[in-house]
């Protein structure tokens, strides 16, 4: 569809020009830094950041039905600069003009309605959005197109020369950075520091296909995180883990999307993701917040976040029903199936403590909240999604045991519609899998496989083997015959 075929009162706004004044405002001291340089923590009180576009009122000139109106209509434009994260260039990045952005066919991942058995077993309507469907593989992919726009936009602006983009990972955001980097071709190189061990084959294949420095470390994932926040704090170094606030914006693409879904309307839906670094349910939050402010949509759905009981300190955290009594203490973490999430000193934590606060400010009592569950809990969600046809990784397991959990225990009603969150691809953690089938997880990750879930493949052996191939016709055909005789066998397999 052109430009031309569109609503004419649209289409002075489909490609957006740049427009707002951006800054990184402090959550602790709220002091404000212009976007000119690379902060990532407060340079006066070391406090986190969130971005604000110190002109976002501007943006209420228009109605909420004409935000509606352009985001829809954006999504069949054919144009880089309005596909994916930038399909909501107003809310994403909105001083980054066309020609920097940078999309590889992020976002707009497949929200896949339950089937009537899931539906029954779960007892309520859910969703599996498979945000695994991003270049790739994870839900990553939305804050590195926010994060490297702008950095291309930067290294554009001010010339700079020999870019260095590193950033600690479990796996997702290694795969995600090194990705988008190469995109970049000389302007940036890229380097990942992992816990050594603690990441999937797959995973680590990913930044080495992509030509990342991968560098492994001993530990887990927060103490590779602190090796980097130091790096950032001596080094110039670009940071790409989420303590850089412009990946926290990409990943609000997620919740928009959603109500994008359900044409605006989030009246008793529900929002499930897993908690890792705590950037994404950051990235939720402020996301429908600010859809909320726009009067984009009108009411505010649930969010409920999920952790693993060995991975659990921003449950732990809200087990104190008393706000002024709660005290944040990192954990130390226990092995993990959800490895993405197996986070003990989630960085956006204080992002959380804010935003959470604002949410059930505004939306009530009960509309957000944080579920544990057991490692055995989360295989079993993630095996019982995949029998049922989606591609759910051990996190999509996380999440459909947090709904479960949470509809147990009374956060959830039957009546309302929920969205899960699996936000990696199944294959990437497919040797949690095959350990579950074989029974041969080690004694801390506390998994005892059930039989029903538990699949093998089955060799058939030909009662005559053939001899050295080529076969001889008459060969070809036994071994068919005999082939055909066994499958069917197997099967029960009637004949015609």
């Amino acid at each position: 569809m052109k430009l031309k075929d569109f609503p004419e009162d649209l289409q002075p706004h489909l490609l957006p020009r740049p427009r707002g004044r951006m800054v990184y405002r402090c959550l602790d001291c709220g002091a404000e830094f212009g976007i000119d340089h690379l902060f990532y923590t407060c340079p006066k009180c070391q406090g986190l950041f969130l971005l604000v576009d110190l002109d976002e009122e501007q943006l209420k000139e228009h109605s909420g039905a004409f935000w509606r109106r352009l985001f829809d209509y954006r999504r069949m434009l054919h144009d880089p600069a309005v596909q994916g994260a930038f399909c909501f260039h107003e809310l994403i990045a909105p001083v980054i003009p066309a020609e920097d952005i940078v999309y590889l066919g992020e976002c707009h991942t497949p929200q896949v309605q339950a089937n009537s058995r899931l539906q029954e077993e779960v007892g309520m309507t859910v969703y599996f959005k498979n945000d695994g469907q991003n270049p790739s593989a994870s839900f990553k992919d939305r804050g590195m197109a926010a994060a490297l726009s702008y950095l291309n936009y930067l290294i554009r602006t001010q010339n700079l020369k020999g870019v260095l983009a590193i950033c600690a990972s479990t796996g997702d955001t290694s795969a995600a950075a090194a990705l988008y980097a190469a995109y970049l071709g000389d302007k940036v190189t890229s380097a990942v520091i992992l816990p050594y061990g603690k990441v999937t084959p797959q995973q680590l294949s990913q930044p080495l296909g992509a030509g990342a420095r991968v560098l492994e470390i001993p530990g887990v994932f927060d103490d590779c995180m602190r090796v980097v926040e130091a790096l950032s704090e001596h080094y110039h170094v670009a940071l790409l883990n989420s303590k850089n606030s412009w990946r926290i914006r990409g990943q609000e693409s997620y919740a928009y999307e959603i109500a994008q879904w359900f044409d605006y309307d989030l009246a008793h839906k529900v929002i499930v993701v897993p908690i890792g670094n705590a950037g994404n349910i950051t990235a939720v939050l402020e996301g429908l917040l600010r859809f909320h402010d726009l009067q984009i949509i009108a009411e505010l759905p649930k969010v409920i976040g999920v952790q693993s009981q060995h991975a659990n300190p921003v449950f732990t955290y809200y087990l104190e029903s008393n706000p002024a009594r709660r005290v944040f203490t990192p954990v130390v973490v226990q092995p993990s199936v959800a490895q993405a999430a197996m986070i003990g000193r989630p960085v956006s934590m204080p992002r959380v403590i804010r935003l959470a606060a604002e949410y059930t400010r505004r939306a009530g009592e009960g509309s957000f909240a944080v579920v544990e569950v057991t490692e055995q809990e989360i295989m079993d969600a993630m095996l019982l999604a995949n029998r049922n046809g989606h591609i759910a990784c051990t996190q999509g397991g996380e999440s459909l045991a947090g709904l479960q959990m949470a509809l147990k225990t009374g956060l959830v009603k039957k009546n309302e519609v929920a969205v899960v969150d699996a936000t990696a691809h199944h294959l990437k953690f497919i040797g949690f899998q095959q350990m579950y089938f074989d029974n041969n997880f080690p004694s801390e990750f506390e998994i005892i496989p059930k039989p029903e879930y538990q699949n093998h493949p089955q060799l058939l052996i030909p009662e005559s083997p053939p001899g050295e191939s080529p076969w001889s016709e008459a060969e070809q055909r036994i071994f068919t015959q005999d082939m055909v005789r066994q499958v069917a066998a197997v099967l029960g397999l009637k004949p015609k």
